[in-house]
């Protein structure tokens, strides 16, 4: 599957300019770099710049001007170093007293946005990415979907090996990406899907399901050769430092 071709845009659909980041992770694959903050706050190795920061020059690069980010687990952390940074757009903090869900901290964080009649995007803390957030929120408008999922192809940790069809062996393919495409953590909403959001629990086991058996659930396929990363592991962080560093070369 590949991503759309250039399409005129619906005059009628605006692309977001509002956008919720989930930050409340305690990312306890990612210690001891977790240890004394939440998982969105942890470097790139090389870039002086957590993950977030990433994140918000992303958004601001395409057309985001206000951004909720959804906290709990050491929101202080966080909180100080968004009153310290240089932020490219206007940040506001959603801070759970207590454990809501990725549902349910999505409809909280969403309830602060500044324009509830107009679409959002939303996007997990804890991956770093690159593709035009414009050409899917084209997308979105051009299906009329209630929600879309951006779409990845993640490279499996493995060497595989290639065999022809007599059972030899013809080639090692090192990491090659999956055959699967995987919920990206990135997300085009309109603006009634904040209504269907549990208060408490988790959208992906309640709200898409229903929208999908819809029909009003779209996938948009990460651009071949666009970057993706979800940074879970300290793996993740030194591989994306090797990446960064061999785009920069």
């Amino acid at each position: 599957m590949t991503a759309p071709g250039p399409s005129a845009r619906p005059s009628a659909a605006p692309r977001p300019v509002q956008a919720v980041v989930l930050a409340g992770g305690q990312g306890s694959r990612l210690r001891p770099y977790t240890d004394d903050r939440p998982k969105p706050m942890v470097e790139i190795p090389g870039t002086g710049t957590p993950i977030i920061g990433h994140q918000l020059a992303w958004l601001a690069d395409e057309g985001v001007t206000d951004v909720v980010i959804s906290c709990g687990h050491l929101a202080d952390v966080l909180e100080r170093w968004l009153e310290s940074a240089a932020l490219p757009l206007r940040v506001t903090t959603a801070v759970e007293t207590e454990p809501l869900g990725r549902g349910g901290a999505l409809r909280f964080a969403a309830a602060r946005l500044p324009h509830p009649d107009r679409p959002w995007y939303a996007t997990n803390g804890d991956i770093w990415t690159r593709f035009s957030l414009r050409d899917m929120a084209d997308f979105h408008a051009e299906r009329d979907a209630v929600a879309t999922l951006a779409l990845a192809r993640p490279r499996i940790p493995w060497g595989a090996v290639q065999t022809d069809g007599f059972g030899h062996i013809t080639d090692f393919i090192e990491a090659p990406p999956t055959q699967y495409e995987i919920n990206a953590g990135v997300y085009v909403f309109a603006p009634e899907f904040a209504g269907m959001l549990p208060e408490r629990g988790d959208h992906e086991r309640t709200t898409f399901p229903r929208l999908a058996r819809e029909l009003r659930l779209a996938g948009f396929p990460i651009p071949q050769g666009a970057y993706w990363r979800a940074i879970d592991t300290a793996k993740d962080l030194t591989e994306a430092a090797k990446e960064l560093a061999a785009q920069r070369r």
